[in-house]
């Protein structure tokens, strides 16, 4: 017959069953368990059937007589299994995620010991000397304190692991922390109870205390959400800082975001954030999910970074997107996704494209001044020099137009007055040839920002548009040039000659201004070969370059003409030679001695 005690006990065990089967519904009803949740279905259904062999001892023993310790031998089973499963747990717990290798096997081998002792317990009696469901009657053998002091001593590691980065992740006094404390305690507090025969104990009671024990961390765990990837404590750090980001697992489901995501997406609801799908997230934002996806595969076996610029409509914001993997001791954890606004910076380098165009503009006019200057000196001296000989013809003509009916001017005399005229016409053509290669190379220049001619030119003529677009400035400046082409005149180049004449002559130009008013200067002008590159060289023995403007003179625009330079000369002409030959521009420069440049043209041998 059942006594009031033993019906009791039964309900007991039973109400606590019914609980933990609810508990383990609600862990495999979720979908995309992670690996904690796994462990913890684990240790239900240990305990549940723990208590399941409990309820048939106490109702068999109590209704047929049967031996009480026959039922141990199933229920030590699952007694051995939850405190490796609890260590499990708080490993998971600390780590968020474990690789079960070999070396955890080592951990089995007590309890696979102790149940092999206990089954055999009727030939040696090291499990039990005298059994009984009542602690007052039970005797212990010598091998059961191994049993007890590995089965409690990895319930205390286990605990304090998880008492350890609870209050580490969250604080001491927090709820989480609060509640592992309370399931830590419940069962010591009640077997110090029993000890002192405060209250009376069987073997049923350290069960129930244990069921309070993971009750109270199912609602640490879950409840408050110590899964998440980035640790309680830190989220207020994260919270503040101004990237948005978040943390998305190998199923694509969002499990962590900071405050700033909620701010700079304008989310209302968080529930429409954690736990929902990523393609969820972007598709509410109008982001394309392939971008992401693609970025998230390539990192999450790796430590690299990928990253892309996207425009989101909704918020008329631009965003650097960065996409990195979490892992912990080589576990993948997760991948972090960083939303970086960068929509100020994108206006402020079009504000600055703008002006670099209208400062582009603007040396553009400075060099068509420039040219227009040049070619009123250049076309000057031509057109005086034709008049000379138009009028040279003119007399010439009028010479022979009397002569024809004079009787004394000899078929000689004619013969040298057509002399005469054939010469005059050939200086005549010499002079518009030279206006001509005037025109030519002034056309060219005057477009050579805004249009490209790739040709085949040699060196001889290059120098030859050079000299006449600088023929002015340098004789104004009172400088001499000196060209050394050291047999390589007859070098073809291939490219946009108009641009190269115009780094060449932007060179030229920062030489003159080096020597500052100095007359009776020289600038050298050099042309070399070295291994397939013709090197041509403008060499100054001016005032040199500052330091601070060696380190960024190809970098960005910068100066020493002060409020009279823009900086952009060198930097288009290092950009012109990038782009359009391929090429290379070098300098060397020291202080009150003089600087060269060197522009690189690769040419073949």
């Amino acid at each position: 017959m059942f006594t009031k005690d033993n019906i009791s006990i039964v309900w007991i065990l039973t109400i606590l069953c019914i609980i933990l089967l609810l508990f383990l519904k609600y862990l495999t009803d979720k979908k995309n368990r992670k690996q904690l949740e796994k462990a913890f279905s684990v240790l239900f259904v240990v305990h549940i059937l723990w208590m399941v062999g409990l309820i048939l001892q106490v109702i068999c023993v109590d209704k047929f007589k049967m031996n009480p310790i026959y039922f141990d031998y199933f229920i030590y089973i699952w007694i051995c299994l939850s405190p490796v499963v609890f260590l499990f747990i708080s490993l998971i717990f600390s780590r968020t995620k474990i690789t079960i290798t070999k070396k955890y096997g080592l951990l089995f081998v007590i309890p696979m010991l102790s149940l092999l002792v206990l089954w055999t317990n009727d030939y040696h009696h090291l499990f039990y000397e005298k059994y009984s469901t009542d602690y007052a009657g039970t005797v212990y053998g010598k091998y059961l304190y191994v049993h007890l002091i590995y089965t409690y001593g990895l319930y205390a590691i286990s605990l304090f692991i998880l008492l350890k980065y609870s209050t580490k992740n969250s604080g001491f006094f927090s709820r989480q922390s609060m509640l592992i404390l309370l399931g830590a305690v419940a069962p010591i507090i009640t077997n110090v109870l029993v000890s002192f025969a405060v209250i009376p104990g069987n073997i049923y009671l350290t069960p129930m205390t244990f069921v309070i024990t993971i009750i109270c961390l199912s609602f640490a765990m879950f409840k408050f959400d110590l899964l998440k990837v980035t640790p309680i404590a830190l989220q207020r750090i994260v919270d503040r800082i101004s990237d948005s980001y978040i943390v998305v697992n190998e199923e694509y489901i969002i499990t962590d975001f900071n405050h700033t995501l909620v701010e700079t997406f304008i989310i209302k609801n968080l529930s429409n954030v954690r736990g929902k799908s990523l393609k969820n997230f972007l598709i509410d934002n109008g982001m394309q999910e392939s971008k992401f996806k693609e970025c998230i595969k390539k990192v999450k076996n790796n430590n690299s970074t990928k990253s892309f610029e996207i425009y989101v409509q909704r918020l008329d914001k631009h965003f650097n997107i960065e996409i990195s993997s979490i892992n912990s001791n080589n576990q993948f954890l997760g991948t972090l996704v960083l939303f970086k606004d960068i929509t100020q910076h994108v206006h402020d380098m079009q504000k600055i494209k703008d002006t670099q165009e209208s400062l582009m503009e603007s040396e553009r006019l400075s060099s068509l001044g420039q040219l227009i200057g040049g070619i009123a000196h250049n076309l000057r001296t031509p057109i005086m020099s034709i008049s000379g000989a138009t009028e040279g013809l003119r007399e010439l003509t009028q010479e022979y137009d009397d002569s024809i009916d004079n009787s004394q001017v000899t078929s000689q005399d004619h013969h040298e007055i057509a002399h005469d005229m054939n010469e005059w016409i050939e200086k005549i053509k010499s002079y518009t040839e030279y206006m001509s290669d005037i025109i030519t190379a002034v056309r060219g220049q005057a477009v050579t920002l805004s249009a490209t001619e790739n040709i085949s030119f040699d060196v001889d003529h290059l120098f030859k548009r050079v000299n006449i677009l600088m023929n002015h400035e340098l004789k104004s400046a009172q400088v001499d040039i000196i060209v050394e082409t050291n047999g390589l005149e007859n070098t073809n180049i291939q490219g946009d000659i108009n641009s190269l004449v115009q780094v060449i002559n932007n060179m030229i130009s920062n030489s003159i201004q080096s020597y500052d008013g100095k007359i009776g200067a020289k600038i050298y002008l050099i042309v070399s070969k070295n291994e397939g590159n013709l090197i041509i060289s403008v060499k100054d023995e001016g005032c040199g370059l500052p330091d601070n403007v060696k380190d960024k003179l190809f970098k960005e625009m910068i100066t020493t003409k002060g409020k009279n330079g823009t900086g952009l000369g060198m930097y288009m002409s290092y950009s012109t030679i990038k782009a359009n030959f391929n090429g290379n521009i070098t300098f060397e420069s020291e202080t009150g001695k003089g600087t060269t440049f060197n522009i690189i043209l690769p040419v073949g041998d």
